[in-house]
């Protein structure tokens, strides 16, 4: 006797297969600080931004920094024979102002402030308030691309702002002798200040990347050093100390020379006009350096 097959076992449950769907690939968004939703290729730009730039590699930006300082004393020493970066000779011109003081018997002692020496002192004080500005670059990173680019575009403002100011004054380019100088209105003083804290935010720019052309304003330091580099007179050879110096020293004096001959075709005005472009293409540049390894 043979057993029948129950009907269960012919049923064959067939469960339906489930659906596949391609797997999208997710975009993960950040948050900023702010709460807001940002993308990866904000992310990436940020990043880049804030990578330091390599000082090896920062050589051309650097040397036109060292150009803009001797274009733009040429500006101030032809009107006024006062240099906007060099604030060695103005410190010295106030310590002699104020000899004056006691110079003579009392009462034939000459009180007065000179307006050159009133014109020192406004650039002293710019400079160093120029310089100071530069402490940014302590929050934002001080080889960082975001802050190199952002501190030159302040000192392209600046030059800029001295334009401005110094054709609006309407006064002349050139100054006849030291006792006569060519800028005497309130506007061509704050022209001074505006040329100065330029020179002052580069200077302290220029300092922090740390490289053979020092502030990139003052170079009887770079003068010394070149002097006691032990391999001046290898030249065969590229030498990296010596001839970055070689190159800064170069490069001011060319600014001073470009500066003075295009004073007597478009006057200081123009000139600083000019010179705000020269700013703003070393701040552009300073995107397309390498970064640190």
């Amino acid at each position: 006797m043979t057993k029948e097959p129950s009907s269960n076992e012919n049923l064959k449950v067939q469960l339906p297969e489930p659906a596949t769907a391609p797997i999208q690939p997710t975009r993960i968004n950040t948050v900023d600080a702010e709460g807001q939703i940002s993308s990866p290729r904000r992310s990436n730009l940020v990043s880049y931004l804030y990578t330091d730039v390599d000082p090896l590699q920062s050589s051309w930006p650097l040397a036109a920094y060292c150009f803009m300082t001797g274009y733009i004393d040429s500006v101030s020493f032809t009107a006024i024979f006062v240099w906007c970066g060099f604030q060695t000779g103005n410190s010295v011109q106030l310590a002699l102002a104020l000899a004056r003081l006691f110079q003579g018997p009392v009462g034939f002692r000459d009180t007065s402030f000179h307006i050159a020496d009133q014109q020192a002192l406004t650039s002293l004080i710019t400079f160093i308030l120029g310089a100071f500005l530069g402490r940014i670059g302590n929050k934002m990173g001080d080889k960082t691309r975001a802050w190199l680019v952002l501190g030159t575009f302040i000192q392209a403002l600046f030059t800029m702002a001295a334009a401005v100011t110094v054709w609006q004054s309407g006064q002349g380019s050139v100054a006849d002798n030291r006792g006569n100088p060519s800028w005497t209105s309130a506007l061509t003083f704050v022209a001074i200040g505006f040329m100065s804290a330029s020179l002052g935010l580069q200077g302290i720019m220029g300092k922090r990347v740390n490289t053979q052309f020092a502030t990139t304003i003052v170079l009887t330091t770079v003068w010394c050093e070149l002097m006691a580099d032990p391999k001046l007179f290898q030249l065969r050879h590229w030498v990296k100390t010596r001839d970055h110096k070689l190159i800064a020293v170069l490069s001011l004096f060319i600014g001073g020379f470009v500066g003075r001959a295009l004073i007597d075709k478009i006057g200081a005005a123009g000139t600083l006009g000019v010179g705000t472009g020269f700013r703003l293409l070393i701040a552009l540049s300073w995107f397309f350096i390498p970064g640190k390894k």
